[in-house]
């Protein structure tokens, strides 16, 4: 008796399937840099525009926020949180994306579940100007269990070599921190939040008081993208160091742009928690500095800057339709991040 791939539990029509509905939103993607349509072996992008270029990368994965969405169902936005996780890692260097690729696996392919997921890589692309010029897809039935997936993601973005944000030679003493609000969790801590809501017998289908949508969406809602409030801030000339609020919360994030000697002075006062946060300390009965140890806890982004400039950097924040806000500044110091109150 003969058997075929797909009796082992590989689909490679289905493969072809998906890889027929993800064109159209690839090709939203598109840059004049990019030099090659999707389907080859390899992504082609022609550098162009740079004197002196430094390329930047960075890849990263959504992590166990997944779970959230094999459990509700929804699939199109944690594609966003891929491209996020990376690209807003690459532009604390003061990088341009230029162009992403992805990596999805899965148990069993089914076409339509891969399109949405590749949507949502594609309108983060979007969101951050950059091409998706390739990426793969692996069926991997007995490795995954047919209703999982993982998906990780790979940014490359160019600086000129003298436009690099160096902390180390340029944050001081006297520098002014600005923060970026977040839209929630974004892709960290979810571990936490699972075991949360696992503790309390949580419904992920139930819309709970204070909130407006079910508990799964407000949690599966998408990280924000910086490149639009980062460039608008850089051309201000005045920022001397960036950081992505990403797991470690402000306890190890904030210290990643900060010299020996120095250390982030914050003031909780100006920050606006998203009302998930609450929820989650109160129903997880977890102390506030392992909540700032964990989360960004409204804060995803955040600028050293200036202190003599710092008007100019707050209203080229506002320009882009940003709401940032000063929660702290550089002194010196040891400890790196000293929050105040805790």
């Amino acid at each position: 008796m003969s058997i075929s791939y797909k009796d082992a539990g590989v689909d490679k029509h289905e493969g072809y399937k998906e890889v027929s509905l993800i064109k159209e939103h690839i090709k939203k993607t598109t840059r004049p840099e990019v030099l090659a349509d999707i389907g080859g072996f390899s992504g082609l992008f022609k550098l162009k525009g740079y004197k002196n270029p430094v390329l930047v990368s960075g890849t990263d994965g959504v992590g166990t926020k997944l779970k959230l969405a094999f459990i509700t169902g929804k699939h199109d936005t944690v594609g966003i949180d891929a491209v996020a996780m990376c690209v807003n890692d690459i532009l604390c260097q003061g990088a341009e994306p230029l162009f992403f690729l992805d990596y999805i696996a899965t148990g069993k392919l089914v076409a339509e579940k891969m399109a949405d997921i590749v949507k949502g890589v594609a309108d983060g692309c979007v969101m951050s100007g950059c091409a998706l010029i390739g990426g793969e897809t692996a069926e991997m039935p007995g490795f995954y269990s047919e209703d999982e997936y993982d998906i990780a993601g790979f940014a490359v973005g160019c600086v000129e070599e003298d436009e690099i944000v160096d902390y180390e030679k340029n944050v001081k003493e006297g520098d002014v921190l600005i923060g970026l609000p977040s839209s929630g969790v974004h892709s960290n801590g979810f571990s936490l939040v699972r075991k949360i809501v696992e503790i309390n017998n949580l419904d992920y289908q139930k819309v709970y008081d204070g909130f407006d949508k079910t508990l799964g969406e407000v949690l599966l809602t998408p990280t924000i993208i910086y490149k639009d409030a980062v460039f608008a801030a850089l051309k201000t000339k005045a920022i001397h160091g960036m950081c992505h609020i990403t797991g470690g919360g402000f306890y190890e994030n904030i210290p990643r742009m900060i010299p020996n000697g120095l250390c982030a002075n914050v003031d909780l006062d100006n920050i606006e928690k998203p009302a998930i946060f609450d929820f989650l300390q109160k129903n997880g009965n977890i102390e506030t500095k392992e909540m700032y140890g964990t989360f960004n806890m409204g804060i995803g982004y955040v600028f050293a800057v200036e202190s003599a400039k710092k008007d100019e950097v707050l209203d080229a924040l506002r320009s882009v339709g940003e709401k940032p806000v000063v929660f702290g500044e550089i002194v010196s110091g040891e400890e790196k991040c000293v929050i105040k109150g805790l």
